[in-house]
Formats: structure tokens, C-alpha cells, sequence
């Protein structure tokens, strides 16, 4: 199947997961929380995982291991100083601090659906498994990220239906990012395989300065301890993938 398929396919997929606030309106806020807390470990598993077990060793194969390392400190700063210049606020809690910046909320979710939608592109541009691992990366992170996005919205003054619904334009931005990567392509040729350091830059930002200190917020050793639990879960089941693709 060509690889146009695959990456529309994928930045589909990640659109559609903008949907799933809709069940936060079904449950009660206390099971929301505790979904997310598991959500939220599990995702910070897969996205180190990903980066570490295949995105990191599939960029030495093809860069030099300094430019590697120099470009993955780069995709973290660059996350870094994208979160703190357009306010991107994580809220992985079913229930948020009112945001005075709701809509500039919704620009900086735009801004990084759309880097999201163009690092899948590269990577399947690179080959089917990194593409595959990548979007199973974004997946897990677009999980818990969406459902507090959601309540974001409803918390700071918007209509649930409503707030799905810009959730879930915002969310389509990875398609015009995955075309964007992919007609791009034949001008980056060489430096394409650059965008794997970089997504593992962007993947160990987000577990280490979004998701894990998340976790830390949690009094109760036993939850605490089941976290851990679900976060080497997570990293386990990258491993077997890695395990298994390469077979």
C-alpha cells in the first residue's frame, strides 16, 4: 500500500480521538479522573517506549550519533519553548482551573496537531514501522490530552457540543500536516530522516515535563504504585512491538 494511504489513514485516526471528550458527559467526574490517571501513566510508558526502543535506535542507523543526539535536544527545546510562548496548557484532570486563554488554548493545539500530522508523514516516509510506532505514540499521548482538553473548554465557559466540535477541528489540522510532510518531502530528501531525533525530542518532552510529573501529583501510595505499574506496562509493550516488527 503506498505511503500516502498509511499517513492519511493514521492522521485520521489521531482526528477522530479529538471526539472522545463526548464520554466524560456519560460517567461520573470521579471515574473520569481515575481513567485519566491510569491514561496518562500509560501514555507516558508508550511515548518514552516509542522514542527509546525505536524512533532513537532507527535515527542511528541512519545519522551520525552526535547530529542524532543535538537534533533530539533540539525537538525538546523547541516543545519546551512552543508550550511556554502560546500559553499550551495540559490538563490531563477531568476537571480544570477556569483558562482565561481558551481559544489561544485552541491555536497552540492547532500548532501541534499540525507538527504531529507532518512528523507522521516523515516517519512513513522513513518506513512503515516507524510510521506505525510513531502515530501508536501520538495516539497514546492524544488520548488523556483531548479528554482534558475537553473539559478545558466546558470548565472555561463553552458548550460541551461545541467544544467537541473545536476540539475536533483543531484536531484535523494532522491531516494539512501530514500533506504538508508529505509534498514536502522531495525538497527536505536528505534531512527528512532529521524529523526522527526530533519527534523523540518531542515524545520525551511531553512524558517527562507533562505526563510523569502528573503522576507525581498523586497523594495515595497505592494509586502511586499502580501508575508505575501502568507506565512499565506501556514501556513493555513497545518493547514487544519492537520485538515483534523485527522478527
Amino acid at each position: 500500500m503506498p505511503a500516502i494511504w498509511w499517513i492519511l489513514g493514521s492522521v485520521i485516526i489521531v482526528s477522530v480521538i479529538s471526539l472522545i471528550g463526548a464520554v466524560t458527559l456519560l460517567i461520573t467526574a470521579a471515574r473520569v479522573r481515575f481513567i485519566l490517571y491510569i491514561l496518562v501513566a500509560f501514555s507516558a510508558g508508550g511515548m518514552m517506549g516509542g522514542a527509546f526502543f525505536h524512533i532513537l535506535p532507527e535515527a542511528l542507523e541512519k545519522i551520525p550519533a552526535l547530529n542524532v543526539f543535538i537534533t533530539l535536544l533540539v525537538g525538546f527545546s523547541v516543545f519546551f519553548l512552543l508550550e511556554r510562548l502560546i500559553l499550551w496548557h495540559h490538563c490531563h484532570d477531568g476537571v480544570c482551573e477556569v483558562h482565561p486563554f481558551t481559544y489561544l488554548n485552541l491555536v497552540g493545539d492547532s500548532v501541534h496537531n499540525f507538527i504531529d500530522g507532518f512528523v507522521i508523514a516523515a516517519s512513513y516516509l522513513i518506513n512503515i514501522h516507524v510510521g506505525i510506532v510513531t502515530t501508536l505514540a501520538i495516539v497514546m499521548h492524544e488520548i488523556p490530552q483531548e479528554l482534558g482538553d475537553f473539559g478545558v473548554l466546558v470548565y472555561g465557559g463553552i458548550k460541551p457540543r461545541r467544544a467537541l466540535f473545536l476540539n475536533f477541528v483543531t484536531a484535523l489540522l494532522a491531516v494539512a500536516g501530514a500533506l504538508a510532510g508529505y509534498f514536502m518531502s522531495h525538497i527536505l530528501q536528505g534531512s527528512i530522516q532529521y524529523i526522527l531525533p526530533f519527534a523523540a525530542g518531542n515524545f520525551i518532552y511531553i512524558a517527562g515535563s507533562d505526563l510523569v510529573p502528573e503522576l507525581h501529583k498523586e497523594p495515595k501510595l497505592s494509586k502511586a504504585l499502580l501508575a508505575f505499574v501502568v507506565f512499565v506496562v506501556g514501556l513493555i509493550m513497545m518493547a514487544i512491538l519492537k520485538l515483534a516488527m523485527e522478527g
